[in-house]
């Protein structure tokens, strides 16, 4: 699989999580995440998602080794998402030493659908990162790495290896592989809506006038 071009995904990383939402209900797909909160890092990522499931035990259920974390981070580098389900349980997958070798690597963001711990070591890294859960249990003898690389969930969405994730303080949202380009062109044209309808708020137009007039929220009825 190419991967996505650094240009394609800076154009990406220019569109906010909610206009990209509001792209993917124009064609109909299912993408915005729900209940994932960013954690560490700033601004808005875009990249190409590495997906990893890990399967949740209790203590002792699994070697240490099975926590496999060294590959997680491997996956990561610059442009990668690393996409990380752990349905959603309150174990660890994430720490402070894991988050600082995936930023040195460059990795563009992790998010979890379960737990990172070590919040404010994470963020002395600057790492992008994003989780269900924030707790110190970790997943050393509770989790193993069961799968890189095949279909996941992440807040109620599925993800496979190269959709594009687009995160920011918003949200987070997922455009599958196929549709990227047809879903970046509606959320393009979305912007510019937005950007009509700002600039002329901005110049004194009362909102629903502009709202209108930009086909942004049609005029009610007697409204003309």
């Amino acid at each position: 699989m190419q991967a996505l071009s650094p240009e394609l995904l800076a154009r990406c990383a220019g569109i906010a999580s909610s206009t990209w939402s509001d792209a993917l209900d124009t064609l109909d797909i299912p993408g915005v995440v729900q209940g994932i909160a960013l954690r560490a890092g700033q601004g808005r990522i875009a990249g190409e998602a590495v997906t990893a499931r890990h399967v949740c035990g209790q203590l002792g259920d699994f070697d240490r080794a099975d926590f496999a974390v060294g590959r997680l981070v491997a996956a990561t580098g610059p442009g990668k998402v690393l996409v990380v389900d752990v349905g959603g349980e309150p174990v660890s997958t994430f720490g402070g030493i894991a988050s600082t070798a995936a930023a040195l690597r460059g990795a563009t963001a992790v998010i979890i659908d379960g737990a990172c711990r070590d919040v404010d070591e994470i963020r002395e890294t600057g790492l992008w990162l994003a989780s269900r859960h924030v707790t110190p249990l970790t997943g050393k003898k509770r989790l193993r790495l069961q799968e890189m690389g095949g279909t996941v969930t992440l807040g109620g969405i599925t993800v496979r290896q190269g959709d594009l994730i687009v995160g920011d303080d918003t949200g987070i949202v997922v455009v599958p592989r196929a549709r990227i380009e047809e879903t970046l062109a509606a959320a393009e044209a979305a912007l510019a809506v937005d950007e009509r309808v700002e600039k002329a708020v901005r110049a004194g137009t009362p909102f629903a006038e502009a709202a209108s007039a930009a086909g942004y929220i049609p005029a009610g009825p007697g409204k003309g």
